[in-house]
């Protein structure tokens, strides 16, 4: 089991970019599959997106297809989601998670979760 913080969370306008982390710490960081999901209040959390742990590749809710980003650096046991064209509706509590599971965008698929780092999008 590893442990996980975000940060990058705060403030944004509709159509602006925000970057949000995700450190690890533990020696098997690499072996692991990394999500963002999120949630927002009154709602279920959902997933945002996943980066698989041995060759790189993604899965991305529809929400966030074309406009979020999700990369993993390995040296820094640091997993990002770069969010650009920002929405009222992206407005939400971000988790990061991992999982030595199958990449898919499901809450009972990950069984490691940081504690959030709230993300407000408004005018």
């Amino acid at each position: 089991q590893l442990q996980l913080v975000e940060s990058g969370g705060g403030s944004a306008q509709p159509g602006g970019p925000l970057r949000l982390s995700c450190v690890a710490s533990g020696s098997t960081f690499h072996m692991y599959n990394m999500g963002w999901f999120r949630q927002a209040p009154g709602q279920r959390r959902e997933g945002v997106a996943c980066i698989m742990s041995s060759d790189g590749i993604t899965n991305y809710a529809a929400s966030a297809k074309g406009r979020f980003t999700i990369s993993k650096d390995n040296a820094k046991n640091t997993v990002y989601l770069e969010m650009k064209s920002l929405k009222p509706e992206d407005t939400a509590i971000y988790y990061c998670a991992a999982t030595l599971n199958r990449c898919v965008l499901r809450v009972g698929q990950f069984g490691t979760w940081g504690q959030g780092t709230q993300v407000n999008v408004s005018s």
